[in-house]
């Protein structure tokens, strides 16, 4: 199955609504608040590719709060 993590910068103040907001997300299976460039970090999981890209383009990104995304897939 392929999996994704999806680094985040966020909107100052917003931290907990985008977290909140984020692990509602099926497709997430886990989702922290982090130190360093980016404020989030998310582990994404999808039937395929498209199914993760949909999930990144189409649902976290058009979160309120979320300025950036930043994703990586992980290669087997």
């Amino acid at each position: 199955m392929p999996l994704a993590y999806v680094m985040m910068n966020v909107e100052l103040g917003s931290e907990e609504a985008v977290l909140n907001g984020v692990r509602k997300i099926s497709s997430v299976k886990e989702c922290y608040r982090i130190y360093g460039v980016y404020d989030m970090i998310a582990k994404v999981e999808g039937d395929s590719l498209d199914a993760i890209k949909q999930v990144v383009t189409w649902k976290i990104r058009k979160l309120s709060g979320v300025r950036s995304t930043l994703t990586t897939i992980v290669i087997e």
